[in-house]
């Protein structure tokens, strides 16, 4: 009776145990079937959501079911977007660096340098300490971001599913920094030779929190007032693949307005300004081009079709753009020149931008044409008309094609290239898609010239923006870093 007893008892406790572990039991999903990882390796190539094809009507996965994760790296599209990161960067260091350097005179050659590292340096804190979570992080509204991701905090190697399923989120993060840099950079070009390196450094700093960060957030963030590929509540339903809204047209408009306010360089009109070295202008040329390839294709976010056409698409607008503007100098002044050949070259670049990813190699041809004839226009005859000195004609080329290119965008892109376009655009694409563009161009007009010009009042007032006469004639290489681009004869 005594053992019937301990049995008894042994069994009461053993009961729960036993049901928590059955109860463990059936609520651990299955392993994954065949058919969910056939599933989940079509979606990795295809770059799309693992469990998509899992889901019900309701857009859920019914619980208890083993599903491919997509909260893993794929390592192909990883080891693509940590390659075009490298491209970007790549494009400014020492591509942008070596482009405007070579086109200035050799007394200014090193402070173009140092204002692309400055800002590469600059740039890269400001990222980190809130930059991109400003940009990528939604949950604030259509304008900006919020600081969910303030220091980098959380941006791990889990991809974050609102912008790829496949990519880390840190080498996304890494990927966007480097069109973060490259924007102000290019504004250097239209005020080279005449600013001060402190100046340059305050400026960015403001243009970054206050133009380029909320540009970049509407135009790109999950939840972003223009961005009409990925945000079925967009109010402006735009697109911008690469950046023609984002980086040209802000930094383009931008140098223009600060350009004007900053002055004529001492001399100009009326001194000769040639490049010091056509060498080196066609060298970073070069560079940029190669870049591109990160800028363009790998906006995709993936090493799919999409980044495949993008590829396309960049290298025959580049090299129409520069074919045409090359010829157009022949045809009206005798002589092709290498500066033609290299302007023509960034044009078709900038041009294609927006629409690379979204347009077939036939409209690339046409916007290449186009690159080598509105751009060539503004630089060669608009600037001389209103006399505006935009040393390096970072207005014609970045401003002109990158609103050329946008508006072009919307009217020959085409879902026969990329799909995407008919998740929330299928009403408009090829029918009132360049209306949205021409807003979100406005858009970006109004916010680079306001901001810029109250930004570089500021500075103006604070801390002034030129340097003395004196230092502006001796050069700024000796002046401000103390150094001479070249010695001896």
């Amino acid at each position: 009776m005594k053992r019937l007893l301990l049995l008894a008892a042994f069994l009461v406790c053993l009961v729960p145990s036993v049901r928590s572990l059955l109860a463990a039991e059936s609520a651990a999903p299955v392993a994954p079937t065949l058919e969910q990882r056939i599933a989940s390796l079509e979606a990795y190539v295809n770059n799309g959501d693992p469990t998509a094809a899992l889901k019900d009507q309701d857009g859920k996965v019914p619980a208890g079911l083993a599903t491919p994760t997509s909260g893993k790296p794929g390592p192909g599209h990883n080891g693509w977007m940590m390659v075009c990161a490298a491209l970007v960067l790549f494009m400014t260091l020492p591509g942008l660096a070596l482009f405007y350097g070579g086109l200035v005179r050799r007394k200014n050659v090193l402070s173009v340098l140092a204002q692309c590292l400055g800002i590469a340096g600059l740039v890269t804190i400001l990222w980190w300490l809130c930059g991109y979570s400003l940009v990528f992080a939604d949950g604030t509204g259509p304008i900006v971001g919020n600081l969910k991701f303030a220091f980098l905090k959380g941006v791990d190697s889990a991809p974050n599913t609102n912008y790829s399923y496949w990519v880390s989120h840190n080498v996304f993060s890494m990927y966007q920094m480097m069109f973060a840099i490259i924007t102000p950079a290019l504004i250097i070009g239209a005020i080279a030779e005449r600013m001060r390196f402190a100046a340059v450094l305050v400026f960015v700093g403001l243009w970054m929190l206050l133009v380029y960060f909320p540009l970049a957030h509407m135009v790109w963030g999950a939840n972003g007032l223009m961005n009409g590929v990925w945000n079925a509540d967009a109010k402006i339903k735009a697109i911008d693949f690469a950046g023609g809204t984002v980086v040209h047209m802000s930094s383009g408009w931008s140098a223009l307005i600060l350009c004007i306010i900053l002055g004529k360089r001492l001399g100009f009109p009326k001194e000769p300004m040639p490049p010091h070295s056509m060498v080196l202008c066609m060298v970073g040329t070069g560079m940029l081009w190669v870049g591109w390839y990160g800028f363009n294709a790998g906006s995709a976010v993936a090493a799919d079709g999409v980044a495949a056409n993008a590829f396309a698409t960049t290298t025959i607008a580049a090299a129409v753009a520069s074919f045409v503007w090359a010829m157009i100098e022949y045809a009206f002044k005798g002589k092709p020149s290498v500066l033609g050949f290299c302007s023509g070259i960034v044009a078709g670049l900038v041009v294609i931008t927006p629409a690379a990813g979204f347009v077939t190699t036939g409209g690339a041809v046409l916007i290449g044409v186009l690159a080598g004839i509105i751009p060539f226009l503004a630089v060669a005859y608009l600037k001389s008309k209103l006399g505006y000195d935009d040393a390096l004609d970072t207005f014609g080329v970045h401003a002109v094609g990158g609103t050329l290119g946008a508006l072009l965008t919307g009217l020959l892109a085409t879902p026969r290239v990329n799909a995407n376009l008919e998740i929330n655009l299928a009403d408009i694409v090829g029918k009132t898609l360049w209306w949205h563009q021409v807003q979100a161009i406005l858009l970006t007009i109004v916010l680079a010239v306001v901001m810029t010009t109250l930004i570089a009042s500021i500075v103006q007032a604070v801390m002034g923006l030129r340097p003395s006469e004196e230092t502006e004639t001796l050069g700024l290489d000796l002046a401000e870093h103390g150094e001479e681009g070249y010695h001896g004869a």
